[in-house]
Parts: C-alpha cells; structure tokens; sequence
C-alpha cells in the first residue's frame, strides 16, 4: 500500500481533488474508511467547493455518507453545483441520506 510506504493521504491533484473526494464520489465505502483511518481530512473542499460528503450525497452512497459523518463532516459546508450536502441529497431523492444529515 501506498500509505504504508510513506504517501501522504491527503495529497490532491489539479482540481484539488483529494483520494477522499474521489473514493466518496465512487462510493467506495472500504477505501473511504481506510483513508479516514490513514488521517484523510474529512472536510476538505476541492476547486469546485465540493467536499467528500456533499460528492458521497450526490451520488447516493449512503454507507459512505455515515462514514464521513461518524468523522466530523461538516453538513453545511457548501459546494457547486448543489450548495451543500442535505441540498445534494434533496435534489436527487435519496431519503435516507436526507434523514442521516438532518440527525446530524
């Protein structure tokens, strides 16, 4: 593994995309929680303003969305195009995720 050799887990490409935001965005839940683990920041927004959660939201990934809520994700925090995550979740109909970030 990269990160047991030394990777910086919160390294980010051009778009200030991070390994988190884009294992979120695939719901990739084992890889979400193993960065997480590593030290991943969970908040951090990328060129677009788009945080792991808000991406995870959007997306669907309901087990991903726990994940990064059980570690701090900041519900409110804004992203394009849907403002944030309740708004991301709202727009796309999935309820169970609207009802996880309302309870936070």
């Amino acid at each position: 593994l990269l990160l047991d050799k030394g990777a910086y887990v919160n390294t980010s490409d051009d778009h200030h995309n991070t390994a988190l935001c884009v294992a979120s965005a695939g719901g990739h839940e084992a890889v979400v929680k193993l960065l997480l683990d590593k030290g991943a920041h969970v908040n951090t927004s990328n060129k677009y303003y788009s945080d792991a959660l808000c991406v995870a939201s959007v997306g669907g990934h309901e087990a991903v969305v726990k994940l990064l809520l059980d570690k701090g994700a900041d519900v409110y925090a804004g992203g394009r195009p849907y403002d944030n995550a309740l708004y991301a979740a709202s727009a796309r109909g999935y309820e169970a995720i609207v009802k996880l970030l309302l309870d936070k």
